[in-house]
């Protein structure tokens, strides 16, 4: 079935693990067929791949990019990574406080 196969490390947050696995159970429960979790995330990624323009895709993406921009230079700072981690959520850019945006110049 799979003659050109990858092995990849996914990280994912642990509610949007929990959103594939809801989505694995409403798909066995639907089809009446095992419906793996990993077969649930390969088609999230093959039908995320078709919609190569849509917005909400891009701009997930670019969500994502910053979080892991921000985690890596804080990181190679020394700084706390691990508690500004706490404040991203996967792929939805964080909306600043009006003293943040100062700060940031916006």
């Amino acid at each position: 079935m799979f003659e050109n196969k990858t092995r990849v490390l996914l990280v994912l947050p642990q509610d949007l693990f929990d959103r594939a696995r809801v989505l694995a159970g409403k798909a066995t429960t639907t089809l009446k067929l095992p419906v793996s979790l990993q077969i649930v995330l390969r088609a999230l990624i093959e039908e995320g791949l078709k919609r190569d323009g849509d917005r909400n895709l891009f701009a997930n993406v670019e969500g994502q990019a910053q979080a892991v921009r921000r985690i890596r230079s804080l990181a190679g700072r020394g700084g706390g990574a691990e508690g500004e981690r706490r404040n991203l959520r996967s792929g939805i850019p964080r909306r600043l406080s009006g003293s943040e945006r100062q700060r940031r110049g916006n």
